[in-house]
């Protein structure tokens, strides 16, 4: 599977830390994608003579045009899926086996990396704007998704396939999003896969801004709901999975 699986790695002005990333993806499969997103840093000299693949755009595309510039070359040389994560570090490499195993059972599901809520309200607003992205895209797509903006994934070849949307730059962030709910309206599955997160180790801050992109997302699915009615059985599908996912291990603790 790690000859099959290829990883992509989109990144803007992450020279400080994209060369470790990269090599220790490669450690873990044999096939990495580093898309240099425009980086002005020198992210792209950064990885001179490591042993991947480096696409660059001329200028900045942003995260979502990286994304889909990645997988395309990936699915044009016979991937039978995609594992992005980011270049700052927040993401360890190591962990790309979680994903290898579960989709060992689940070749066609699209697993998210789950951080866990320890981890994510170590930030306390970043964590309430996350938890309001996935209640409205949980809603939209149908099912409970937890950690609905980690770009730690895996991608079934055929999810990609299928799927088209917009990726212009003011999109960046809500094509990660997007992608869920067409996934859910397209049958497929998503699952969580628990990851770790680390500190970003670089100087560069974040390029996610928790309440432009959080206010482009809700937009988006808020057309995706007007579109379907506002969609009660999505939400209805939600609520009910949700109490069942949540309050599950309390109804077990005694056997």
């Amino acid at each position: 599977m790690t000859n099959s699986y290829w990883v992509v790695i989109p990144a803007y002005n992450e020279a400080t830390t994209v060369r470790d990333v990269a090599m220790r993806a490669r450690r873990q499969c044999r096939h990495v994608v580093v898309v240099d997103d425009g980086s002005t840093d020198g992210t792209a000299e950064a990885l001179a003579d490591v042993d991947v693949i480096l696409l660059r755009n001329e200028q900045n595309c942003g995260k979502a045009g990286s994304l889909v510039r990645g997988f395309d070359h990936a699915l044009a040389h016979g991937a039978d899926g995609v594992i992005t994560l980011d270049a700052d570090g927040q993401h360890l490499p190591e962990e790309i086996p979680v994903f290898l195993e579960q989709a060992k059972d689940c070749p066609n599901t699209l697993l998210v990396g789950a951080r866990g809520r320890d981890q994510r309200r170590a930030l306390f607003w970043r964590y309430v704007a996350n938890r309001i992205a996935d209640f409205w895209i949980g809603w939209a797509a149908g099912q409970p998704i937890e950690d609905s903006q980690s770009g730690f994934r895996l991608y079934p070849t055929q999810l990609l396939q299928m799927v088209t949307i917009s990726h212009g730059p003011e999109r960046s962030f809500v094509y990660e999003s997007e992608i869920l709910i067409e996934a859910a309206r397209n049958g497929y599955e998503i699952r969580s896969a628990p990851v770790s997160v680390t500190r970003r180790p670089g100087p560069s801050p974040s390029h996610f801004r928790p309440v432009l992109d959080i206010a482009r997302i809700v937009r988006m699915v808020a057309w995706k709901l007007l579109s379907r009615g506002m969609y009660p059985q999505g939400l209805w599908i939600w609520l009910t999975s949700s109490q069942i996912r949540y309050t599950a291990p309390s109804l077990t603790k005694g056997e």
